[in-house]
């Protein structure tokens, strides 16, 4: 952690562009949903389909040992989760038994009620009527699985005491200013967070009940109030026992009524985890009469298959997503009498409808609730269950600030899969049959029910607090140079901007204050902002390469004051990597990220500006890359959110902003031919099959394109089929648009604006046709090559600036 020196200029973006999504084939910088957190609140699209950006990170998933997960997850639960305890896993799947086997229980629960549940659970029956006897095998399984002790692992944590509770009912969360919907069938809570719903409050309703479930809730009730008295008598007067009872005995309640119920409005922020039904079989293998000590026996499949998702139709029309296979084929190819390698796990063979990708749209809507805007939802209505939870995870990550990781369960049949996720990719373990395996399965539970929230994947760093009646995060660390720093992130503000997805840097932008920091540099008129993402742990980071472009500001005119500078920064020691190692996942440090946390003075974003102050700020920006390129600083993420700027002595002055994806011409890092930027506004060149696959060396001449065709175009609707295309798609779209132009501006753009981008575009597609004909003709050598870097950036760079429309608008006023 460092401060940084005096500034003029600064940077959070309005959006935190992301890594492009490209082909599967491409590095991990550009592949995946966070390109849609782009284009959510830089263009401002409809994303109507997300589910494809899901699927390309799902395409990515690893693959471990179930009794690898079981032991990473006792370990983390244990009382030295720092140290090795390879036996962890024997001692408890030993102590779990008698739970299996029914023979243990308390003054609440018998164990041998969870034997009832999951021989109900394996009738034939439709999806839905599982989820009741699921959860109450697991809710009486936790409450016996309470009183467990083993050597070395943690007690219960009673502020979290997680239960498993019943959805199947909309969830809402906003996205900078896009809603987005989704059903999840169950969810893990803390006990608190469950009973919420059903309580009352003033301008709240009970959630209802119907009769069958009120004669029972009475009965239960009638029960509960012997089992009360009888807790009395035994009562010794000390506080703590009387809360522990009284946790448990509400515990208690909220089972036998309405963990089974449809709660209303979950808030996201409060799932610790999703658990996903799929039923392929009309009936299941009873559970044996006991359980015994047994090696691991693999499932069929033993993990859930994610091939058909990379060999489905990956030939979109032009107008739509790039999703690689439609919903009738999902359901057709569902209509399968069990769950096979062959047979992948599809959203088809649901009998009810299982949530869709899209924002501003009703997931799993109701019967009869036809809304004409939601029509084209309904082709994504059945959706892999993979790519659905997936899409449950990224909003998790969404509720929750600077995330470590989440866990999900899948469960098909009697097969529950648990994925892993965190910002370097996913990781799904082996199956378990919890009928046939039910004491690793127990295991699991065990394991969870002494997880904290640090231990879910909440950030301990960044601390909830009420300030003002709006929810901020505080984050306090000793600094060497300025003692402790401060931070209060205002995460409830609307200028907040948040990522959408799974995997990538998953920038979130925040304002902020400071008394450190404020004590330091004074307070700024526009505030500042923090800067929170996980950057990849091999790539040169952007503090360093910020002070290598704070050098050559000092040399330069044309970069002084167009740059960012850091106020100060922070880099966490919580590699993605650790876990990966752990599970002996191949290659673990391929792709480790590391949070970061960069606090900037405010700065304004270009999107706010039309014609001649918009060229003006733009100009400047391009000056300030041509120098730092030839400096040797590449940026290649330009974008319309990467371009900002600031007033100083009466005049906007143009900022070049995020280099979290710039890399250095001295390091021995990345090199060009990564794939970087952002699928909109990249380069036609990169676009290409050999671009996405890391062929094409990343020009100066690809990011002057992007300057082009990003900013300039940035109000246009073509942006909106290019933002939810893949890279193919894009060019074909980009192709398509540049082949059209007419020299008739749009009505929001003005004649000169419009002008001078017609005319560059018209220079770009000179000089590319100049280099296609190079294929046939050149015999000289590299330098007269397609893929060559022009000798001289700035005569190149001149066959735009000596254009009428460009020297016109360049005149002083």
């Amino acid at each position: 952690m460092s401060p940084a020196g005096e500034i003029e200029s600064t940077p959070p973006r309005a959006n935190a562009s992301a890594p492009g999504a490209s082909k599967i084939e491409s590095t991990p910088n550009s592949r995946g949903a966070s390109v849609i957190s782009e284009n959510i609140g830089v263009l401002g699209v409809k994303v109507k389909k997300v589910g494809p950006w899901i699927q390309r990170d799902i395409e990515q998933v690893k693959e471990c040992k179930a009794d690898a997960m079981l032991q990473a997850l006792l370990q983390r639960a244990s009382s030295a989760p720092r140290t090795k305890q390879p036996e962890l896993l024997q001692k408890c799947l030993k102590a779990v038994l008698p739970v299996c086997n029914g023979q243990a229980s308390n003054a609440l629960v018998k164990s041998s009620d969870i034997q009832t549940a999951l021989n109900e659970y394996v009738c034939p029956g439709v999806e839905n009527n599982f989820y009741g006897p699921f959860i109450r095998a697991t809710n009486i399984a936790l409450a016996c699985l309470e009183e467990i002790e083993v050597d070395g692992m943690r007690a219960p944590v009673p502020a979290v005491d997680m239960i498993c509770q019943q959805n199947d009912m909309p969830m809402h969360q906003m996205h900078q200013t896009k809603k987005s919907i989704r059903k999840p069938d169950v969810v893990i809570l803390p006990l608190n967070s469950a009973c919420a719903p059903f309580q009352d409050e003033k301008g709240s309703k009970k959630g209802k009940l119907t009769g069958k479930q009120k004669s029972k809730q009475k009965d239960r009730q009638k029960n509960d109030e012997k089992d009360d008295e009888k807790n009395d008598e035994r009562d010794d007067g000390k506080n703590n026992e009387n809360d522990d009872g009284q946790r448990q005995t509400r515990r208690k309640a909220h089972m036998d009524t309405n963990a089974t119920a449809k709660p209303q409005n979950l808030p996201w922020k409060d799932v610790l985890a999703c658990i996903e039904f799929k039923r392929k079989t009309k009936g299941i293998k009873a559970p044996p009469s006991s359980y015994t000590l047994t090696d691991y026996a693999p499932t069929k499949p033993e993990y859930l298959p994610v091939d058909h998702l990379r060999t489905a139709d990956p030939a979109p029309a032009p107008h739509q997503t790039p999703a690689t296979q439609t919903a009738s084929d999902t359901a057709s190819a569902a209509q399968s009498s069990g769950l096979t390698a062959a047979q992948p796990s599809r959203g088809g063979s649901s009998s009810k409808r299982k949530a869709t990708d899209t924002l501003e749209s009703a997931a799993k809507k109701s019967k009869g609730n036809h809304d004409d805007k939601d029509t084209d939802a309904d082709a994504d209505a059945d959706l892999d269950v993979t790519v659905q939870m997936g899409l449950y995870a990224a909003e998790m990550f969404a509720a929750n600030l600077a995330v470590n990781y989440l866990l999900n369960i899948i469960v098909v049949d009697d097969v529950a899969w648990i994925w892993y996720y965190d910002r370097q990719g996913i990781i799904q373990c082996s199956g378990i049959n919890f009928i046939q395996d039910l004491p690793r399965f127990m295991v699991l539970l065990y394991a969870l029910q002494r997880f904290d929230l640090h231990d879910w994947g909440r950030n301990k760093d960044f601390l909830p607090i009420e300030v003002e009646g709006k929810l901020c995060h505080e984050f306090r660390v000793n600094d060497e140079k300025l003692g402790e720093v401060d931070l209060l992130l205002h995460t409830s503000h609307d200028e907040r901007v948040t990522h959408y997805g799974l995997q990538g840097r998953a920038t979130n932008v925040v304002p902020v204050t400071s008394e450190a920091l404020t004590k330091k540099y004074g307070k700024f008129e526009d505030g500042m902002v923090a800067k929170i993402f996980w950057g990849e742990a091999s790539r040169t980071s952007e503090p360093e390469i910020l002070k290598k472009v704070e050098e050559i500001a000092k040399r330069h005119a044309t970069v002084q004051g167009h740059v960012p500078e850091l106020l100060w920064h922070h880099t966490f020691t919580n590699p993605t990597s650790a876990i990966r190692e752990a599970l002996d996942v191949p290659e673990p440090t391929t792709g480790s990220r590391v949070l970061y946390i960069l606090v900037f003075r405010k700065l304004l974003p270009i999107t706010q500006l039309h014609g001649k102050e918009l060229f003006d700020v733009w100009r400047q920006c391009i000056s300030c890359h041509l120098t730092l390129w030839k400096e040797g600083v590449y940026h290649r993420d330009v974008s319309p959110g990467n371009l900002m700027w600031y007033w100083r002595d009466g005049k906007r002055i143009g900022v070049l902003n995020d280099y979290d994806l710039s890399s250095l011409a001295d390091d021995p890092g990345p090199r060009g031919n990564e794939r970087t930027g952002t699928v909109p506004f990249m380069a036609l060149d990169l676009l290409t099959k050999d671009g996405q696959q890391g062929k094409v060396k990343h020009l100066y001449r690809h990011d002057l394109e992007s300057f082009m065709q990003g900013s300039l175009l940035q109000r246009l609707r073509p942006l909106d089929e290019w933002a939810t295309s893949d890279a193919i798609a894009c060019r074909k779209e980009k192709l398509d648009f540049l082949h059209n132009l007419t020299p008739f501006p749009p009505s929001d753009i003005d004649k000169l604006t419009w002008g001078v981008l017609v005319n560059c575009m018209l220079v770009f597609k000179r000089d590319a046709d100049n280099r296609y004909y190079l294929r046939f003709t050149s015999s000289s050598g590299e330098s007269q090559q397609p893929n060559a870097e022009d000798s001289d950036l700035d005569a190149f760079l001149s066959k735009f600036t000596s254009l009428g429309h460009w020297v016109e608008l360049s005149k002083p006023e």
